[in-house]
């Protein structure tokens, strides 16, 4: 076993090491782990519905994220020990980049101590760094979290989507989108900036690949407004010359939005879309973002010279606010009725007085709504959930 300083020069020789960047994953794990002086270590990532944690090595099998240790160290983002069937003790703990996750990591250790703990957090940290740098080009990573295959129209609007999870100490903006593997024409962008959070979701007329162009154009255009410090009228401008000129016979539907992330100030477009929805303090509160919605982009009556309405309103803290396409509440169950709009605010609603993160929220509920389906999902169904708290003063 390494001792502190030696384990700190090993780790320091194996991150200077020129060829560390162009090893395997599999192999940086194992070289990183004797650096640090831990036995053995295994990553596990989420495959693409979040139900399962599919190892990066064949030695070992995957394990559901609902019914395993491993699994609640997923959905909680907390560390859990067990003793290892093999002997010793095995402590999972969260990957994470930022506020997405991405998957677990298995330390196995003869015994676990306040340094092997500390050591493993450090192992953690860095990987969830590497897996996110190599996995836009490593199709392992792909292949592995994948369940089945995945048709054009789904892999060309995945390649435009953002993480799943991006936030701060004090917001996150989290998403889902479902059929995984046979999207249509929904979509959901966030990111941030120092003052910012921006946070839409798309929906283009029909299910098929002109939809996903729809989309994946109204996306470009409206990241390429906003990275030039458009307003939100004249960002949405922008996506209806853009399909206009590019794609005349096509329309999105849409709400963007804008977190002022000091002051709690959400502004917000609705082009042809379900409302927004505001749950504080554990209740829906009903019609506070309902406003007359706007056309949709992209129609050529919109050629006028009338900007887009800009709507606002005020967060509180601790505020959710659900951006969603209509595939959610359309959404059938078993019996035949429709999901609707008070299950689903009631679900997020109790997952709230449950105190999960925003991220499990989600992956709850859509799970929820593909469970209840008799059979595939008849239009696409994403979620955008928006979290605020005030920073400090």
């Amino acid at each position: 076993m390494a001792t502190a300083e030696t384990g700190d020069g090993l780790l320091e020789e194996f991150l200077a090491d020129p060829e560390t960047p162009a090893l395997d994953l599999t192999t940086a794990v194992a070289r990183c782990s004797k650096a640090l002086g831990l036995q053995h270590s295994v990553v596990y990532l989420a495959d693409l519905q979040q139900r399962q944690l599919v190892p990066l090595t064949d030695v070992a099998s995957a394990l559901p994220i609902d019914e395993s240790l491993a699994g609640w160290t997923y959905r909680t983002q907390s560390l859990r020990v067990e003793e290892s069937e093999h002997g010793g003790m095995t402590a999972w703990l969260p990957l994470v980049d930022g506020a997405e996750r991405l998957g677990v990591l298995a330390v196995h250790q003869p015994a676990l101590t306040q340094a092997t703990l500390r050591r493993s957090r450090s192992l953690a940290t860095l990987l969830a760094m590497m897996v996110t740098s190599k996995r836009a080009y490593k199709d392992s990573f792909v292949r592995r979290t994948r369940t089945e295959p995945m048709r054009l129209p789904a892999e060309m609007l995945r390649a435009f989507l953002p993480p799943r999870t991006i936030g701060t100490a004090h917001v996150v903006s989290t998403a889902v989108l479902e059929p995984a593997y046979d999207l249509g024409g929904d979509a959901f962008d966030h990111s941030l900036t120092e003052t910012t959070l921006h946070a839409s979701v798309f929906d283009a007329m029909g299910h098929n690949l002109a939809s996903g162009l729809t989309t994946a154009v109204s996306l470009s255009a409206c990241r390429n407004a906003r990275r030039v410090g458009a307003d939100l009228p004249d960002l949405v401008k922008c996506v209806d010359d853009a399909l206009t000129h590019w794609l005349p016979d096509q329309f999105c539907t849409g709400v963007l939005t804008q977190l002022d992330l000091a002051g709690g100030r959400l502004r917000w477009a609705n082009c042809g879309h379900p409302a927004p929805l505001l749950i504080r303090h554990q209740r829906l509160l009903v019609d506070a973002m309902e406003r007359e919605a706007d056309p949709p982009m992209g129609l050529p009556s919109l050629l006028t010279e009338r900007r887009r309405t800009t709507h606002e309103i005020d967060l509180q803290p601790g505020d959710r606010v659900l951006l969603y396409t209509d595939g959610v509440t359309e959404a059938r169950t078993r019996d035949g009725e429709m999901f609707g709009l008070e299950r689903f605010a009631d679900e997020v609603i109790r997952a709230t007085a449950a105190g999960e993160l925003a991220p499990e929220t989600l992956r709850r509920l859509i799970h929820s709504i593909l469970d209840a389906q008799p059979g595939r999902l008849r239009d696409d169904a994403t979620i955008v959930l928006i979290e605020w708290w005030p920073p400090m003063r």
